[in-house]
């Protein structure tokens, strides 16, 4: 007997989008309403650790709608990598967005870690399925 697709709602994706959100707001703040952070942060290179959760938090809540939709393992593959590389280009978008944030500037560092978030994430659910 064949496993039934499960049927995706627009209420599904709201923690997405609503992170969706919160990531955009924290990526528009200026530099002045960042909290300061100690050199010990610097050191362990705090900032990078918060774009790759952010990103991967964001990758997580996009897929996870997706987890039991279909038996088939390559469309689901084909469909991780879609969004992975979607989200991923959308770290890079956020990046540019910054050159106009006072205080804030553009940051390939920042991008990379947005990617591997976004690689982790969608890694757990490749492996998963």
């Amino acid at each position: 007997m064949r496993e039934q697709a499960t049927k995706l709602t627009t209420k599904q994706f709201i923690p997405a989008v609503i992170w969706f959100f919160v990531v955009m707001i924290i990526i528009c703040l200026p530099k002045k309403d960042l909290p300061e952070v100690s050199d010990w942060f610097e050191r362990i290179y705090f900032d990078k650790w918060v774009h790759a959760g952010m990103f991967g938090v964001l990758t997580f809540l996009v897929l996870f709608p997706f987890r039991s939709t279909s038996s088939n393992r390559t469309k689901f593959l084909n469909l991780v990598a879609i969004v992975a590389v979607a989200i991923s280009c959308w770290g890079f978008v956020t990046e540019c967005i910054q050159l106009y944030v006072p205080g804030r500037s553009f940051d390939l560092i920042d991008w990379a870690a947005d990617s591997i978030g976004v690689f982790l994430a969608a890694l757990y659910y490749a492996k998963k399925k």
